[in-house]
């Protein structure tokens, strides 16, 4: 195709989707109305089910199929971000060295940082009842756990951060979400409809149907997730060193101390002659 074509093609693609937005504006409700379709229904939705935060309900069931391709982009990015930065065979890992970290930052970052992981825990938990839920509490229990990073070192770090099960994690919670919307499937109504479990006690942690177990599921694949991409940046700038800089740092070496001497290169070049 040639770039003639591709320039029309864009060009009628965006006056296209220029006059829906535009009919779609004029259509809007008027700033501050009392007519709000959209936020009735959804309210009326949440309240019917059990669920006291209608923004979970949204999310984990009026659109669940939407959260989805959410969750789908946060894994595919986890997962090239992995093969990407990925040790190559010119690295090779360097034994990190523990820097001085100062007493108030050590004390207060290791004493926030159980105080935040529970938070996460509880937003994760609580996100069918409360503000918050799984994307929230996921990242706030992920990033908990790099406090151990700026209190102490990132060996320490690493001791009760292994990659392996956080990457396993995150591919669970992925097939956990799916295989939820599947159960639904099989018995006979939509996929990722809340029709599996009863709809329980209003405004408790069992409330919601299925709207827990998937926010649940979004909460590790969240915090897994970050968890496995911020240890790739960390690697790359802790750990992982290229073989050629340190080649020529070493061959730097060498030829200092071939200078130093004086008559390494004279005697070579006599025995040459």
């Amino acid at each position: 195709m040639s770039s003639r074509m591709r320039l029309w093609l864009v060009a009628v693609g965006g006056a296209g989707l220029a006059a829906l937005l535009v009919a779609a504006c004029l259509d809007l409700p008027r700033f501050g109305g009392d007519r709000h379709p959209y936020g009735d229904r959804a309210v009326e939705a949440s309240l019917s089910r059990h669920t006291a935060n209608t923004v979970a309900s949204v999310t984990f069931d009026q659109r669940a199929f939407d959260t989805l391709g959410e969750m789908s982009i946060l894994f595919a990015a986890v997962l090239g971000s992995v093969v990407l930065l990925r040790q190559t065979r010119d690295e090779h890992r360097a034994v990190p060295e523990p820097a001085a970290v100062s007493r108030p930052v050590r004390r207060y970052a290791l004493l926030v940082l159980p105080v935040a992981l529970l938070t996460g825990l509880y937003v994760v938990a609580h996100g069918q009842v409360s503000p918050g839920g799984g994307f929230q509490g996921g990242v706030v229990a992920a990033t908990a756990l790099h406090l151990l990073y700026l209190g102490a070192d990132y060996r320490a770090l690493e001791r009760v951060r292994p990659v392996a099960p956080y990457e396993a994690g995150d591919a669970l919670a992925a097939s956990a979400y799916l295989v939820t919307g599947l159960a639904a499937l099989l018995a006979g109504s939509a996929f990722l409809a809340n029709t599996l479990l009863p709809y329980g006690t209003f405004n408790t942690l069992a409330s919601g149907g299925t709207v827990p177990l998937l926010n649940a599921a979004i909460g590790m694949e969240v915090a897994c997730a970050v968890v496995v991409l911020l240890a790739g940046f960390l690697d790359q700038a802790v750990e992982i060193e290229d073989a050629g800089e340190s080649g020529e740092s070493g061959e730097s070496g060498e030829s200092d101390e071939r200078d130093e001497s004086g008559d390494g290169h004279d005697a070579s070049d006599e025995r040459g002659k």
